[in-house]
């Protein structure tokens, strides 16, 4: 009788999250940008909506600030470092910066631009004394300008042991690349003549006042930083990059990156006509695509393009710049810049959820249409995937069970996500059946199979690990992942 109470107010509780999900979800329609705003208002606002999102999004940590008439307006410090620790976020509390990095080494390279140090459009081959990549030809038409604007061919990151190819002809599309801008790096180093670490303290962070920014770890971080989480809720391993990585290693503050927005909302720094090249579509985007190296679309975006390291918006409010940071899945940051209004958010979190509560937050914030929110395409806090994992957690295999029997149905990349959220949370066995879910639906797919072979070694049993990874490899011979998690197997 205790157990059933407990699962009525359970199915109760649902229901009234799934109804709440469900208006505010009629009322996310675009804000309009919001420019004449009080702080005190505002404070009120942010300060009431961002903790209930952080806990029903399970985001431990998180830090904005906001610009505004290009100040820094607003700043706050959310939640905790640790979700094990529960050490609370501050104002200084240094997060991982992910690809947010790329547009603070773009403002860098410009810089070298002006001085006449590096050219647009010189073939970065040019600036070397070895060539990057071997054997191919294509390598010639790789630009600066085609590596801050993602059309260099290259892919996001080359396969793990595999060499770096280009994928297509630079120039012809745009296609998401970390690569390139390693590529890059390389080339100012060379022509600095000094690590990039070196050179960005000098040429930005030191010049906008972004004392606690750096490429690379700094012993002070180690009380500094927050803890990343995975999608679960658990902790990760503290990342202490070395050495700097121009697409992906900065480690800074909301209210030092706020900073550089200031910076590029004033066109501090940069000649006029630089920081306007920087803002002007160099690409149109595919729609639905951000790895283009065979996109399912040739339809281009009419409203996302990419500039010189900022991802662009147009709207009726004019051209925005942003750009979205994703780092292993367990860290999640946004900024976007209205240069025209000189306004602006950056939006931080220590979760691998950040990106399912970040667009009500800008909503709340700022306002405005925000098309490259939809391009990015992150699932939302309280899509049923999520909602569904909410009910397993509070009702474990119950859940599972009326889910099956009721025969819902979620798309295969959904449930699959799902499965890894509960593997994340230790909750391994509820995370097998849930995978089971996409092995009935989908007896063809070779992914199917491989994550629940992982889940069942996650498990400890060997024997149905062995048996899933195999028909993974059966289904697809390059399942390079089940191949060698078979090998390993049956080794043992």
């Amino acid at each position: 009788m205790k157990r059933l109470t407990l699962v009525l107010i359970a199915l109760l509780s649902l229901q009234v999250f799934q109804a709440r999900a469900l208006a505010e979800g009629k009322s996310q329609n675009a804000t309009p940008l919001r420019t004449k705003f009080k702080k005190d208002e505002l404070s009120a606002r942010l300060e009431s909506l961002i903790p209930r999102l952080m806990a029903d999004g399970d985001v431990p940590g998180l830090s904005i600030a906001v610009v505004r008439d290009s100040e820094l307006f607003w700043h706050r410090a959310f939640g905790v470092k640790n979700a094990e620790t529960k050490e609370p976020v501050i104002d200084n509390t240094i997060f991982e910066a992910a690809s947010l990095t790329k547009p603070v080494f773009a403002y860098a390279v410009l810089k070298l631009v002006e001085r006449g140090k590096l050219d647009l459009d010189t073939p970065l081959s040019k600036y070397l004394p070895q060539p990057y990549i071997e054997n191919d030809e294509r390598l010639s038409l790789i630009t600066t300008r085609r590596v801050l604007s993602h059309t260099t061919g290259f892919p996001n990151w080359r396969p793990a042991g595999q060499p770096l190819k280009i994928h297509f002809t630079p120039g012809d599309r745009f296609s998401y690349s970390g690569e390139g801008f390693v590529y890059l790096q390389k080339v100012v180093e060379h022509l600095t003549n000094q690590p990039l670490d070196q050179y960005m303290k000098a040429a930005v962070f030191e010049p906008l006042g972004m004392a606690d920014s750096s490429l690379v770890w700094i012993d002070r971080y180690e009380v500094m930083k927050a803890t990343s989480h995975n999608t679960g809720g658990a902790p990760t391993a503290r990342r202490k990059p070395p050495k700097a990585n121009a697409a992906a290693s900065l480690q800074t503050t909301a209210q030092d990156y706020a900073r550089f927005v200031i910076a590029i909302n004033k066109g501090a720094g940069l000649k006029g006509a630089t920081v306007r090249e920087m803002l002007r579509p160099q690409i149109w985007v595919n729609e639905g695509c951000r790895n283009c190296l065979n996109p399912r679309s040739a339809q281009l975006s009419t409203t996302v393009a990419w500039g010189l390291g900022w991802g662009l918006q147009q709207t009726e409010d004019g051209t925005s710049f942003w750009h979205w940071g994703d780092n292993n899945g367990d860290v999640h940051c946004y900024v976007v810049g209205f240069p025209a209004q000189k306004l602006g958010v950056v939006i931080f979190t220590n979760s691998g959820n950040g990106h399912s509560i970040i667009p009500e937050i800008i909503s709340e914030a700022i306002g405005g249409k925000q098309p490259s929110i939809a391009w990015i395409n992150y699932e939302s806090y309280k899509s049923p995937a999520r909602l569904f994992f909410k009910d397993i957690l509070v009702r474990g295999m119950v859940a599972i069970a009326e889910f099956k029997l009721q025969r819902r149905s979620l798309p295969q990349a959904q449930v699959n996500r799902l499965g890894y959220w509960l593997l994340g949370r230790k909750r391994i066995d509820e995370a097998i059946e849930v995978l089971k879910i996409n092995v009935e639906d989908y007896p063809d797919s070779s992914n199917a199979y491989d994550s629940l072979g992982e889940a069942y070694e996650m498990k400890g049993d060997k024997e149905q690990a062995i048996k899933n990874y195999k028909k993974s490899v059966e289904l697809d011979p390059n399942n390079t992942n089940g191949i060698q998690k078979l090998k390993r197997l049956q080794e043992l």
